[in-house]
């Protein structure tokens, strides 16, 4: 496993954060974190013969915390670690979050490396560009590694302004030629390029402003720097074989979010607008929640999840949702397990392709979770944005210990 950048700055972070704690009146520590295994089963053989048909996997991710001066500074340290059977690629360590963080009157200030989350949808988080997408652990990106940055944020009467210095980019991680859920021909990470010189040390700024009027939440964001996400071109390795090389653009985008409740109504909307990766383009994604509460006179709540996801590129971008809609249910039985579930379905409105999800969770005991998610990609034709993973429909089982 490579040692980079991101790991000697974590080193230094780390060394940095215990020796301040160390030399402080420090008021509060605290560690957590899961165990987990997973297994993962795949419905059918797979297209390329160096894919294996099913896989297993061991996560650790501890959490370490303390806090001194009165709760006005904090250091946050979570580590993370997957062992995987089929995929060397997938097998990786990453440092999640090193942050300390100061609080003072009305603002406060984070340095280390550090997840923050924008975004109001349920399908995609078109806003959230701050990390980098960890794609090897799941297809949804919902996963992020670590992002080195400076923040500052003040909090006022008129709204929350949020400012970002990021100094190192983290390029996407990708499956191996052993995985599933990868596209054909595989992405090679070690063929990757950027449009800025500086390389990896790019230092990327974003600017977010957020405020509620009433029932009104909204958010204006704008980033200037590497893009998250790669333009993939072919390219052939020694051996002759033919991949896909990462090239990371120089972009700004400017994003809005929008969330309105009224009542058991939550609408919902994501658009940006993006320059530097090719032609300029805008994107939305909105729709809409509504939650039955105590359905069939139980404790139980029923949400019903409409959005549509529009990326105006169509097939000419790299965007798998291009004009699709997400039809969903989200289930919170509320009983003392935390039984929840959530299944929905994306529909491609030009090819009429399917892409059916499910994701569900229970305690089994204060300490144990189980949990279960699966996937089944329907009626792909050829060219269709899913059809590389054609044949990966697979269900997976994940049990979780925490401490």
């Amino acid at each position: 496993m490579r040692r980079g950048y991101l790991d000697r700055l974590g080193q230094s972070l780390l060394i940095a954060g215990v020796t301040l704690a160390g030399n402080a009146a420090v008021a509060a520590f605290e560690v957590s974190g899961f165990v987990a295994a997973e297994a993962r089963g795949f419905a059918h053989a797979p297209l390329d013969a160096r894919q294996r048909h099913h896989s297993g996997s061991l996560v650790v991710q501890p959490e370490f915390y303390t806090e001194w001066a009165d709760g006005e500074q904090s250091l946050l340290f979570v580590p993370f670690m997957r062992l995987d059977s089929a995929d060397s690629e997938r097998t990786h360590a990453d440092v999640r979050e090193l942050i300390w963080q100061y609080v003072g009157d009305g603002y406060e200030f984070k340095a280390g490396i550090g997840k923050v989350f924008w975004g109001v949808t349920e399908s995609q988080h078109l806003v959230d560009i701050i990390n980098q997408t960890d794609a090897v652990e799941s297809p949804d990106g919902e996963d992020k590694l670590g992002q080195p940055m400076l923040s500052f944020s003040t909090e006022q009467d008129w709204g929350t302004v949020d400012l970002f210095v990021l100094p190192g980019f983290r390029e996407r991680t990708f499956s191996g030629a052993k995985g599933r859920l990868r596209t054909t021909p595989r992405v090679d990470t070690d063929r990757e390029s950027y449009e800025s010189g500086a390389g990896r040390r790019h230092v990327d700024l974003a600017f977010r402003y957020s405020h509620f009027i009433d029932s009104f939440d909204f958010a204006v964001s704008h980033f200037y720097g590497t893009s998250r996400e790669p333009t993939l071109t072919a390219a052939r390795t020694n051996s002759g074989e033919v991949v896909l090389a990462p090239f990371y653009p120089l972009i700004h985008q400017t994003g809005l979010e929008l969330q309105y409740t009224d009542e058991s109504w939550l609408w919902k909307l994501e658009t940006i607008r993006r320059t530097g990766q090719g032609s300029t383009y805008y994107a939305y994604t909105g729709g809409f929640e509504y939650t039955f509460y105590g359905v069939v006179q139980s404790q139980a709540d029923l949400g019903v999840i409409g959005e549509l996801l529009y990326d105006e590129r169509g097939e000419s971008g790299p965007a798998v949702f291009q004009k699709d809609v997400l039809v969903g249910l989200r289930l919170a039985l509320n009983d003392e397990e935390s039984t929840e579930l959530l299944a929905g379905v994306i529909t491609d409105l030009d090819d009429g392709s399917h892409l059916f999800s499910v994701e569900a969770s229970r305690r089994l005991s204060d300490n144990l979770k189980l949990s279960v998610e699966g996937r089944v990609f329907a009626d792909l034709p050829t060219g269709a944005p899913f059809y590389t993973v054609r044949r990966d429909d697979y269900l997976q089982l994940e049990l979780a210990w925490f401490f």
